[in-house]
């Protein structure tokens, strides 16, 4: 499941996000989806290892030289302490996965809202690498994540099912 997962968001990614232009610079990243539900237990090699692999596919067929690649990797680095500071009081369920339905709107607001500002801003940051674009880079990535999340968040209600209580 986890590889059909990974083939469905590098596809959605690829072929349908990277041909829509929003405008005002916006662009909609939904691959971050991925490496924010990874299971709990990922060790961090695993972590970094996966998200460079699907943000190296990514920079191949968006020919942006690294830019996913290294977007990717900085998130991965960011989860674990974000996911640490607002974990439960007895902690995760590492056998499931941290989808809105599991985990509700709000954790992920917390959570998963600053990984895609970092992936983001870390994005855009190297993309442009001017100083004196520092207010339309903000925007970007701004208005780029907030969009981002609105889909990301849907396409969680679309293909996850609510799990059923014992």
């Amino acid at each position: 499941m986890p590889i059909l997962r990974f083939l469905g968001v590098f596809m959605l990614q690829v072929f349908v996000f990277n041909a829509l232009e929003p405008g005002f610079g916006i662009h909609i990243m939904i691959y971050p989806l991925f490496i924010a539900l990874l299971p709990f237990n990922n060790n961090v090699f695993s972590m970094l290892t996966i998200s460079f692999f699907l943000g190296f596919i990514i920079d191949i067929f968006s020919n942006t030289f690294g830019l996913h690649s290294s977007a990717a990797l900085a998130m991965a680095i960011a989860r674990p302490p974000i996911y640490n500071n607002f974990s439960p009081r007895d902690g995760y369920d590492n056998l499931k996965l941290p989808t809105i339905l599991r985990m509700g709107f709000r954790w992920h607001l917390v959570t998963f809202g600053p990984l895609l500002l970092i992936h983001h801003l870390w994005f855009f940051a190297l993309e442009s690498f001017r100083l004196d674009e520092l207010f339309f880079t903000l925007k970007k990535t701004f208005l780029s994540a907030f969009i981002t999340f609105i889909v990301c968040m849907i396409l969680q209600y679309i293909f996850f099912k609510k799990e059923k209580s014992r």
